[in-house]
């Protein structure tokens, strides 16, 4: 399943969002530097949907805030 997600790095506390489009909204502790982010945003959406970090990719926009990512 892919997801189109906004991503806040560098924030106080990491949750996901539903935001009313339809796209989830994650914020991670990381900063955006040398893809801490995006290794954050993979283990937080792990735990978020129950499955292995191996599963999860990056398919468009792994140096923006907006991504597109694949679960499988």
């Amino acid at each position: 399943m892919k997801y189109i997600l906004q991503v806040k790095p560098n924030s106080r506390h990491e949750k996901v969002e539903l935001l009313p489009d339809g796209s989830l909204k994650v914020h991670v502790n990381a900063p955006a530097h040398e893809g801490r982010a995006n290794d954050a945003v993979i283990a937080l959406l792990a735990r978020h949907f129950k499955v292995p970090k191996s599963s999860i990719t990056i398919l468009h926009g792994s140096a923006g805030r907006r991504k597109v990512v694949e679960i499988i």
